[in-house]
This record gives structure tokens, C-alpha cells and sequence, in this order.
């Protein structure tokens, strides 16, 4: 079953949060995930200058080790957040093409908290 570290969309309009987690990537973005690994809020709250994340690192590399693959976003925001190296073998430009040519390669106790 592979799996995909990726976001889900909660919340209601113009008032978004993002689960970040660990999900079967054939299934539906909000479907139910195999763990949350996080919480992104985007919106920025009175007196506050950063958006933060929380998320739990351990849980993170656990399955980033076990061959889960993140989505673009996902990549993006671990490596602003300092969980991902810039030359990661998960970046979109080490990835090469999406779509194969010969030149691509193939709970909240835990959670610690980020600023963006």
C-alpha cells in the first residue's frame, strides 16, 4: 500500500486549517488518515507576525524512513520548517519530470511547534 505524506483541508471557507498526514494515496484528500502528523494554520491571528505549524518531527521521519513519499507542498513547508535539507532526494527539482523519461529518478503531546 503506498503511501503519501500529504495535506487534508479542514475548516470552514476563508477560515482553511491543514492537517498535515500519513494517508493511502489512492484514497480521497479528506479521507480518514493512517496518523496526523500535524496542523498547519495559514491564517494569521491578531498581533501575530509568523504562521505556525505543529507538527511532530519523530512521526515525521518515521515515515519519510518507511518509504513514504510527501507531496510538493508537504516538501516545501518541512523544508522551511527546517525538517527537510534544501537537497533533499525529496525536492521537486532532484525529482526530475513527473511523468518518466530517461533522465528522472525514480499526538499532540509528541507535537513540537514552528514558526514560517
Amino acid at each position: 500500500m503506498p503511501v503519501r505524506l500529504r495535506m487534508a483541508m479542514h475548516g470552514q471557507r476563508h477560515n482553511r486549517i491543514f492537517h498535515l498526514v500519513a494517508i493511502n494515496q489512492r484514497t480521497r484528500r479528506d479521507a480518514k488518515p493512517m496518523e496526523l502528523l500535524g496542523i498547519y494554520d495559514p491564517a494569521l491571528k491578531l498581533g501575530d507576525t509568523h504562521k505556525t505549524v505543529k507538527w511532530s518531527v519523530d512521526r515525521i521521519k518515521y515515515w519519510l524512513g518507511v518509504g513514504a513519499l510527501p507531496s510538493k507542498s508537504v516538501v516545501k513547508l518541512l523544508e522551511r520548517g527546517g525538517v527537510l535539507p534544501p537537497d533533499s532526494k525529496y525536492h521537486p527539482k532532484v525529482l526530475g519530470p513527473k511523468f518518466g523519461t530517461e533522465s528522472s529518478k525514480d499526538n499532540s503531546s509528541g507535537m513540537t511547534s514552528a514558526t514560517l
